[in-house]
């Protein structure tokens, strides 16, 4: 039972402060994942609380059960661009990808509701296959930049639905757990003996279960395998991130920006803008030939 889980104590520090920077960053590379404590103050938390609602279930209509992901949450209004101002932040991005000169690249926000199932294992680096990409999400996460820089912005805790990683899964060429095979397209794995599938359950080896406050940032490698509980408290779990890219690294998109992507480039206060060149927003419907 996912009560019954104790933060753990791996045997190392995965915990580290914003004045830590260098040290995180060398964990990150070395284990592939890392926390960074108090990254936010509680109005930040707060605001970002309400923004994820506002953005991703306005009319607060999800029951029970149920969970809902916002894709390019940022282009939802000004709550999400707080975290453009917040120098804190900023910097653990601007640390993470070696320059200031950085665009925003994917952002998201999500609500689990009570009784949500678990988010299935799975990796978000989709540059394991060849040939032309065949989704946005082949087309946006094909890059080596950091990929998970999370805010559980009403904690991370199993019994909450909180996230968990796989320690060392980041690494090029590992073969998943022991005792579990690689699905064919290598963004998940499965036990041994059984049909191929997204895994689901917690009895893995190397499972890192992350307890969060939520000031809180956890940051994973691009590859790292990560999961999560499903929710068993009585209250939403309220998460949302926002991750960069080089501005040097540009990605020639085979979609039109949508409407709500235009109207947030035309909206962005003046200051911000630096953040948006070579923004390519998001088509979920895209599908590649």
């Amino acid at each position: 039972m996912t009560e019954t889980i104790r933060k753990p104590d791996p045997g190392y520090r995965y915990e580290f402060a914003t004045s830590e920077l260098d040290a995180m960053s060398d964990f990150l590379e070395a284990h592939g994942f890392a926390i960074v404590k108090e990254v936010l103050p509680d109005d930040i938390v707060a605001g970002l609380r309400e923004a994820v609602w506002e953005g991703t279930d306005p009319e607060r209509t999800l029951g029970p059960g149920e969970s809902r992901t916002r894709h390019a949450w940022i282009e939802s209004g000004p709550g999400a661009w707080s975290l453009l101002e917040h120098e804190p932040f900023m910097e653990i991005h601007r640390h993470l990808i070696g320059t200031d000169e950085m665009t925003v690249h994917r952002s998201a926000a999500i609500v689990r509701m009570p009784g949500s199932a678990p988010v299935r294992w799975h990796s978000d680096w989709q540059g394991f296959s060849e040939g032309p990409p065949k989704n946005s999400g082949e087309v946006l996460n094909r890059g080596l930049w950091p990929s998970g820089k999370w805010f559980y912005i009403t904690g991370s805790r199993p019994v909450h639905g909180g996230l968990c990683v796989i320690e060392g899964s980041h690494v090029e060429g590992w073969e998943g757990p022991e005792g579990f095979a690689l699905t064919g397209d290598q963004r998940s794995f499965y036990p041994e003996g059984e049909e191929e599938s997204h895994y689901a359950g917690f009895d893995i080896p190397g499972l890192i279960p992350l307890f969060t406050d939520p000031g809180d940032m956890i940051v994973f490698a691009h590859r790292t395998y990560h999961g999560a509980f499903p929710n068993g408290l009585d209250e939403p779990r309220l998460s949302c991130a926002i991750g960069f890219r080089d501005r040097n690294h540009r990605i020639e998109i085979p979609w039109e920006i949508p409407e709500r992507g235009q109207r947030f480039l035309a909206d962005l206060p003046a200051h911000l803008q630096r953040y948006v060149d070579g923004y390519t927003s998001i088509d979920m419907a895209w599908r590649g030939e």
